[in-house]
């Protein structure tokens, strides 16, 4: 399998031109990395014993192989060694180096085999996500039971909300924004669902997402970008993701100056995407309006026999 690693080449005028024997633990920091993140080991992929600079330089290089069969990602929790991109030495995960004693990533999760040395980014590992999270995304984490608001926990400088999920939903799996706490829709492992745009795995995906408003998720880039193609449903359950009372109030005052022929004054039978509720309204070119909720989000369900026109 050929080898990808994206890789900074370090500043030939820092102090890496020093002797490499020993070195204090912040040489090299932020001096070594990729195009994800600044930190001075590679890791030994433990799927195909390739070396990378990191994961997503993994699964990047793996996801171009020619043979289907050979493109896989690499499960972070299963890295055993990686490399000292100070000393080049191999060896066990650990934050410092066996060799040199450069420590090998500021930030250092033992569980997610993680390193990073920009640590402006306040890194902290989310027990109940499993992997490691943002505080810049201002995270929150849902726990397993009923109620209010549960606790609040502070672990160095993260600041998580534990709240808790309706009913019909134990648990919507992932961490999601504190500006949404009481402002979501609860849907079970929402983010353990590929993005419905550009199918990349929500979960432990780098890409801000966002919640819309039946409580599906996808990346923020490709909602914009849907929103820009004027595509306002949603699309796994296609209700509405945005205020549309404006629109249908426009499409009132279309269909109210445009009356049909005489051979088109029927009813239908329709059924709302917004409210899954059933009506049967008059047939209009221009839309059918929800006699429930009344959105013109629908659909048409059964038209009547033309034979009986």
């Amino acid at each position: 399998m050929r080898k990808i690693c994206h890789t900074l080449t370090p500043n030939p005028n820092s102090r890496m031109q020093e002797d490499l024997t020993t070195h204090a633990p912040d040489f090299g920091k932020l001096e070594f990395g990729c195009e994800h993140y600044r930190r001075r080991c590679k890791i030994r992929a433990p799927c195909c014993n390739q070396i990378f600079s990191c994961r997503h330089c993994h699964n990047e290089a793996t996801s171009l192989l020619r043979d289907a069969k050979e493109r896989h990602e690499l499960v972070r929790h299963d890295v055993r060694h990686v490399i000292c991109a100070v000393c080049n030495t191999e060896q066990e995960v650990a934050q410092a180096c066996s060799n040199c004693g450069v420590t090998m990533g500021e930030y250092f999760c033992g569980v997610c085999k993680f390193y990073d040395d920009d640590t402006t980014k306040q890194q902290f590992h989310c027990d109940d996500c499993g992997i490691c999270r943002l505080v810049l995304d201002k995270f929150l984490t849902s726990i397993y039971e009923l109620g209010d608001v549960k606790t609040s926990s502070t672990a160095g400088n993260v600041f998580s909300i534990f709240f808790s999920v309706v009913n019909s939903c134990k648990s919507t799996g992932s961490c999601y924004s504190v500006d949404l706490l009481d402002n979501h829709l609860c849907v079970e492992n929402s983010m353990k669902n590929c993005c419905p745009i550009c199918y990349e795995y929500l979960f432990d995906s780098v890409k801000v997402t966002t919640i819309m408003k039946c409580g599906h998720t996808m990346h923020r880039d490709c909602y914009a970008e849907m929103a820009n193609q004027n595509q306002y449903r949603c699309p796994i359950c296609s209700k509405s993701v945005i205020n549309m009372s404006r629109t249908w109030q426009r499409l009132d005052d279309e269909i109210a100056g445009a009356i049909m022929p005489e051979e088109y004054r029927y009813e239908v039978s329709i059924l709302c995407n917004d409210c899954n509720d059933t009506s049967r309204v008059p047939f209009h070119i221009f839309g059918h309006k929800c006699s429930h909720c009344r959105s013109y989000n629908t659909r048409v369900t059964e038209r009547p026999n033309q034979a009986e026109q």
